[in-house]
């Protein structure tokens, strides 16, 4: 499979196109708006979540809800549109009504204009603001529905948020989500859970913003998606390139993670026992080899605070040459309970296409055989 995205953060809307998706699914666009409203929610957005009311008009590539096997394309309307119209109309506006030169330091903005020879950031932050997104999450909400069929659930919670740490260690992606939604930063740890929106109150009162780390499960995988014969086949190198597209996302680790270098071999490796529990630790999180061993995937990535400071940082005019200070735009304090959200529908891709790979075929009757067969192959 492969997906395209399209649109700017105050344009029409956004679009996107899936293809290689089998046919066959019957897929719910409830469950896709669903997941388009658990992308908006958390503590510390900013006012834009209050304008946007995300849902999905699909617009080829179902009949009757049914996948065809055909490029599904579905398109997200921009609320904002209109009162940005003027400048951002993709035949008539003007951008130069918007323009934005004091760029700001760890956004897009200055390598952008660098790249692309623009004089205005305008036209940079646009296309890479993470309002693109909520493209993603739907084409990993149709990806999630694909897997659920298949007995495979995704999930995620946030751990860390600028240094307000959850000891919460849950052990299945089932029913996390569910969990993990009730609460406004998506912390299962009740004591986490009111320092990281301390935390995050003191952004807001000063002006700042936080990062944070979340850690998403996948439960269900049967043994053997990727490959160990090519380096671009292995699964956690895709899942690790699909992360880190991610907005924002500058690290990522699978099960025991950094650790691994501070300990012996004896006290890392998975060790497998006879009988119904085949192990009893998963310190690699789910991949062996560059595949899936049949436990738990587990990845955590570390998200920056977003560059977008209502106090500005030190920076320079990119048309005058002087020193300024970056000038604030509508933004987030906080994005971390989002970014789970998002990386869920990212690697929801990134499993749904490897499964494919393996399972073969363009029918989800075909690929279902496929995968009840891999699952009883690898029962000893």
């Amino acid at each position: 499979m492969r997906y395209l995205t399209a649109g700017e953060s105050h344009g029409k809307g956004l679009t996107a196109i899936l293809e290689g998706f089998p046919s066959n699914v019957e897929i719910s666009v409830e469950q896709i708006n669903a997941e388009l409203k658990r992308r908006q929610a958390g503590y510390g957005r900013g006012g834009r979540m209050k304008i946007e009311s995300d849902s999905v008009e699909i617009l080829s590539g179902m009949f009757g809800s049914v996948t065809l096997g055909s490029p599904i394309a579905f398109f997200i309307k921009n609320r904002d549109f209109e009162k940005w119209r003027e400048f951002t109309d993709p035949v008539s506006g003007n951008i130069s009504g918007k323009t934005l030169t004091a760029v700001r330091p760890a956004h897009a903005d200055y390598t952008g204009c660098v790249k692309y020879g623009f004089d205005n950031a305008r036209k940079v932050l646009e296309r890479a603001s993470a309002r693109e997104t909520a493209a993603r999450v739907g084409v990993g909400a149709i990806c999630k529905q694909l897997l659920s069929k298949l007995g495979i659930t995704v999930g995620s919670h946030v751990v860390n948020i600028a240094g307000a740490v959850s000891d919460a260690c849950p052990k299945s992606a089932i029913g996390l989500n569910e969990l993990a939604d009730k609460s406004e930063v998506r912390c299962l740890d009740a004591n986490a859970e009111k320092a990281m929106k301390a935390k995050i109150d003191e952004c807001i009162s000063s002006g700042d913003t936080a990062g944070g780390e979340v850690e998403i499960i996948i439960s269900g995988v049967p043994a053997g998606i990727g490959s160990y014969v090519q380096y671009d086949r292995k699964l956690d190198a895709i899942l690790s390139a699909h992360v880190m597209s991610v907005q924002a996302v500058k690290c990522v680790l699978f099960g025991m993670g950094a650790d691994v270098a501070n300990k012996f071999g004896s006290e890392v490796h998975d060790e497998m026992y006879v009988g119904k529990t085949l192990r009893k630790t998963n310190n690699a999180g789910g991949i062996e080899g560059g595949m899936s061993n049949g436990e738990n995937i587990v990845i955590r990535a570390a998200v920056k605070p977003i560059p977008t400071l209502m106090r500005g940082l030190d920076t320079i005019d990119i048309v005058s040459g002087k020193q300024v200070k970056s000038a604030p735009e509508r933004s987030d304090y906080c994005a971390v309970p989002a970014a789970g959200v998002v990386i869920e529908s990212a690697v929801a891709f990134a499993i749904a296409d490897e499964l494919i790979k393996v399972a073969g075929g363009d029918d989800f009757n075909g690929i279902s055989r496929a995968v009840k067969a891999l699952r009883e192959r690898a029962t000893l």
